[in-house]
């Protein structure tokens, strides 16, 4: 019998970012740097599908307001935004009432709960955003996550036949180009890359086939927290699979709790509560709750495991 991957004692928490771990939106920042209206923004970047498909042109609307970002780098709106800026405005982010606390605060409930601290039952966290990562890291959650998927802005791009020149260091540019993007599908990338332990073990594919009993983090142990239709296809696969849901909402600057209630309704999600993360409020009591089931089950599967191990014959 081979010998399992992983004992399957972590419980991920997964995080949607911009309404979620901050009330807005992390681009804001960048408005206010370079005096921009965000409303112009945004109305432009809602715009775009409709204006590129008049061309014959197909875009990712998810991802639209990437390149709409650098086309205002390009034309001098956001005048040397480098990777190294984006980091700097990231550090101005605002987190959600009780947050980046909650986020030690739950590890260190469950290592206080003794049968869960005996079967070495962790949690960690995870951001998966369609948002900028270099902003992410430079926010005030950077150090108390375990992980992020995000997209990242490339400054100076491989020029033709740069395998055959010997690397030399380039000065800093304004972002010009996309580097890895992550839209509202690919988030679910990102789930089964935690799933298979992908993140800790690179030397695994995220398509290859993988035995559930073989998986890091399996999708029954993990907790989605996210605010909108966007993660509608995260909430589904976690639905399907045992996981657990929970749609959060704002109230200011951006009340979005009827979307957050339609989606309720609809039974996309389990739970619904205010993204405040402070003890006592319902967010913090739903998502403690939901960690200490997930850690019962695992206490439970790890017992009936044991116990379904033959003794050995006894003397006649």
């Amino acid at each position: 019998m081979p010998v399992p991957l992983y004992t399957q004692t972590v419980i991920a928490l997964v995080w949607d970012f911009d309404r979620t771990l901050i009330p807005s939106n992390m681009q804001d920042p960048i408005f206010d740097a370079y005096d921009v209206d965000p409303a112009v923004f945004w109305g432009e970047v809602d715009g775009l599908v409709e204006y590129y498909e008049r061309q014959g042109v197909r875009i990712q609307r998810d991802i639209a307001y990437l390149g709409h970002l650098l086309t205002y780098v390009r034309d001098g709106v956001f005048k040397g935004l480098t990777n190294e800026r984006l980091h700097e405005l990231g550090s101005e982010l605002v987190a959600a009432p009780g947050m980046p606390d909650f986020l030690e605060e739950s590890r260190r409930h469950v290592a206080d709960i003794p049968e869960f601290a005996g079967e070495g039952i962790t949690v960690e966290h995870y951001v998966v955003s369609t948002g900028i990562l270099p902003m992410i890291e430079g926010s005030v959650f950077a150090g108390h996550v375990d992980g992020i998927w995000a997209n990242t802005l490339i400054e100076s791009a491989a020029p033709p036949g740069y395998l055959d020149q010997l690397p030399v260091a380039s000065a800093t540019a304004p972002v010009a180009h996309l580097g890895y993007t992550i839209d509202n599908t690919a988030k679910t990338r990102a789930l089964f890359e935690i799933n298979k332990g992908v993140n800790r073990t690179p030397d695994i594919d995220v398509n290859a086939r993988i035995g559930e009993e073989e998986r890091r983090v399996p999708l029954r142990h993990m907790i989605y927290v996210a605010d909108g239709p966007s993660d509608v296809p995260c909430f589904s696969i976690l639905n399907q699979n045992g996981g657990k849901t929970l749609g959060v909402y704002t109230l200011d600057p951006v009340d979005n709790h009827t979307r957050v209630k339609q989606l309720q309704e609809q039974g996309r999600i389990q739970g619904m509560a205010e993204a405040d993360y402070r003890p006592g409020k319902a967010a913090y009591l739903w998502l403690m709750d939901s960690i200490e089931q997930i850690g019962h089950e695992i206490v439970e599967a790890r017992r009936q495991a044991f116990a379904s191990i033959p003794k050995p014959p006894g003397h006649a």
